[in-house]
């Protein structure tokens, strides 16, 4: 089932005179995972809260499940859920007290889920919520969220203050085992900027960067565009010209050559210069992420 979950058009916000987001444009589709990168401050999380309807866009338009969100806000989020990159909770509740008043405004609660969750995150259940870590109130929100077992899952930094086991285990299991729940219909929108832990999750992606988009792509896609070569030659490198390279990097006798697109053109114009060997790998999304912003310009 291919129809978008969510719809964003031209989407602009300001705070004062500092343009946080400038005119965003992105479809994504039922089951998809989808990457939402940038740094911190490129404007992710401003773009977030307007999908949500915590903050009124200057600019553009934004549908979720089709609905309007200002003016359907009720019927949207009780589709989804969400997690915030910054987790509060009301202090004097104890877990099992949180856990209870989410659920209380839900249609649906898989308790079998909770049960497994808390088990594996180790929250005591009597533990008050003012005295946990960041972490684990992150791991509180998480499974806050994941519960309701929602059409949509929005998660904004979802694994800052977690451990690298638990984030692993996090990533790999928890949101795997969500999307593996109805696959066609679950849907995760995911804003970080630790790209490589996403790495084997991720179906498509937007790159911005100071509220603008740079690059919006299918995974796959993007692995067969961008590659590297990396040639040595008998002798230090000293200047090439490879017009259409994404960037050129010189090291000794080696020479290290991104490329979005025309690889075979730029792959024939370094074979020219005759290197001893020429090796070529694709990029992984972190390393297309820090392609797009070194050239600070949309990569297409």
């Amino acid at each position: 089932m291919n129809y978008p979950v969510i719809e964003i058009q031209n989407l602009s916000r300001r705070y004062g005179k500092f343009e946080a987001v400038s005119d965003l444009n992105l479809t994504v589709c039922a089951g998809r995972c989808y990457g939402f990168f940038g740094r911190n401050g490129a404007g992710k999380t401003t773009a977030i809260k307007c999908l949500l309807n915590l903050l009124r866009p200057d600019h553009g338009t934004i549908r979720v499940f089709g609905k309007n969100p200002q003016k359907e806000e009720v019927a949207v989020k009780e589709q989804l859920s969400y997690v915030p990159d910054v987790v509060a909770f009301y202090p004097w509740m104890s877990v099992r007290n949180v856990l209870n008043y989410y659920a209380s405004f839900r249609k649906r609660w898989n308790a079998e889920i909770e049960s497994e969750l808390l088990g594996r995150f180790r929250l005591p259940e009597n533990q008050k919520a003012a005295a946990l870590s960041k972490g684990q109130k992150t791991q509180l929100a998480l499974i806050a969220a994941i519960c309701p077992e929602p059409r949509l899952l929005v998660l904004d930094e979802p694994t800052s203050g977690l451990d690298p086991i638990v984030r692993r285990e996090f990533i790999e299991t928890v949101i795997g085992a969500y999307q593996a729940g109805d696959p066609e219909n679950r849907t995760v929108f995911v804003s970080t900027h630790l790209i490589s832990e996403f790495e084997g999750l991720i179906d498509e992606f937007t790159i911005i960067d100071r509220g603008r988009e740079l690059l919006t792509m299918e995974a796959d896609e993007a692995r067969i565009r961008f590659k590297k070569y990396r040639a040595r030659f008998a002798e230090p490198v000293g200047e090439i010209d490879l017009p259409g390279a994404l960037r050129v990097r010189r090291d000794g006798r080696h020479l290290d050559v991104l490329v979005n697109g025309n690889s075979e053109k730029i792959e024939a114009d370094l074979r020219a210069f005759k290197p001893e060997e020429i090796r070529v790998e694709a990029l992984s999304l972190e390393e297309i992420f820090v392609a797009s912003q070194s050239s600070g310009e949309t990569v297409r």
